[in-house]
């Protein structure tokens, strides 16, 4: 491979600064989450006790941020900040370990939806468990990234 190639894949890669790639993982944490909130209010059916059931799916979104999501997302703000390189490629804000599970939660989510195997409102309710610590840990990214300039000076 000659330097003209070299120079030419480099210029080719969509790279950005590390500060930014934790902004973009931020927008893509608020879509998934934000995604998932609007689904599952649109989901929601008639059912008892409404008022009852959003809090404690909220409540069990927030346990699951503090058991599993803190932990996360300070993995890859983290690994982010550790990057050698000083414009890595805009994907690397995730791991291919994250891209995987990302992509078998996705399949998973539409598969239950669309087989009907679970009743739509606990779908629903699903959907706004699982859109609290996404959303959580979207503001942890955006904390990082505002931060960013503080930790490097």
């Amino acid at each position: 491979m000659c330097l003209s190639d070299c120079v030419l894949k480099k210029n080719l890669k969509p790279g950005i600064p590390k500060r930014h790639l934790l902004l973009v993982a931020t927008t893509v944490w608020l879509f998934a989450g934000g995604f998932l909130l609007f689904r599952g209010i649109r989901m929601l059916p008639e059912m008892p006790y409404l008022w009852l059931k959003i809090p404690l799916a909220i409540l069990a979104g927030l346990v699951l941020f503090h058991l599993l999501f803190l932990r996360v997302s300070l993995k890859h703000i983290t690994r982010i900040r550790s990057l050698e390189i000083l414009r890595p490629c805009i994907f690397s804000f995730f791991d291919w370990k994250s891209y995987l599970l990302m992509v078998i939660m996705i399949t998973f989510g539409v598969l239950v939806r669309k087989t009907g195997l679970i009743d739509q409102q606990w779908i629903s309710l699903f959907f706004i468990t699982m859109s609290t610590p996404l959303l959580l840990s979207a503001v942890r990214f955006f904390r990082a990234w505002k931060k960013y300039n503080e930790l490097v000076n």
